[in-house]
């Protein structure tokens, strides 16, 4: 008889030592980065700005789509980009955001921008 009073039991606790793992799954990320960390290593190995340019417009729009956030400096990395292609509105344009998602970073956006408009390339 002791078995038939623990039967009822047993479905609920396991029930709640399924939800309790279900909720460790972990923190999901604050930024979806997208390739992002591999374009900038493939800055600096030379590799050519349009692919870098292109690869990481993809990611910014697959961030979109997911209603993800951007990361710091994404914005910042598309701009130098641009600015080494002779694409100075678009580089103003990135900079201009990455200062507005990131306003710690209004200094040296205003750095690049200033060292921009006197002819230097950032």
């Amino acid at each position: 008889m002791r078995m038939e009073s623990r039967t009822p039991l047993f479905p609920l606790m396991l029930l709640a030592v399924c939800a309790g793992l279900a909720g460790c799954a972990g923190p999901q990320p604050l930024y979806q980065w997208e390739g992002y960390q591999t374009q900038v290593r493939e800055y600096f190995k030379g590799e050519p700005r349009e692919a870098q340019v292109e690869a990481l417009e993809q990611g910014l729009q697959k961030i979109r789509a997911k209603g993800g956030a951007v990361p710091p400096g994404y914005h910042a990395q598309l701009g130098l980009l641009y600015s080494g292609m002779g694409r100075d509105d678009q580089m103003v344009q990135q900079f201009e955001t990455e200062k507005a998602l990131f306003p710690e970073s209004t200094a040296y956006m205003d750095f690049l921008l200033d060292n921009a408009g006197q002819g230097g390339k950032p």
